[in-house]
């Protein structure tokens, strides 16, 4: 069992809002959409060693390495054109 938690959903229905927003997109030109967007998946863990564990567990299929952004803070990403896609393991004292 691991130290960490992915805050996690389920990937079905994530898959389908994505192409729901797409077809909404497509069918409605006039809507304005942003110049850039992100998608982040959380980390919880409460040391150090175990955050980036998760966030490695994360970025590996994403073909990314994880990066320690000091503080306790480590991430991971890849764009997707303007779209990113991320991870990151945030320290419990920072979490709101």
């Amino acid at each position: 069992m691991s130290d960490y938690v992915i805050r996690s959903g389920d990937r079905a229905a994530f898959l389908v809002g994505l192409r729901e927003l797409v077809d909404f997109l497509t069918a409605n030109p006039a809507v304005v959409v942003p110049r850039l967007a992100s998608v982040v998946v959380l980390v919880d863990a409460s040391d150090s060693a175990a955050r980036l564990d998760g966030v490695e567990c994360v970025a590996a299929p994403l073909g990314v390495p994880a990066e320690d952004i000091g503080q306790g803070y480590f991430a991971a990403r890849r764009d997707f054109g303007p779209i990113s896609f991320g991870v990151a393991g945030i320290p419990p004292e920072k979490q709101q």
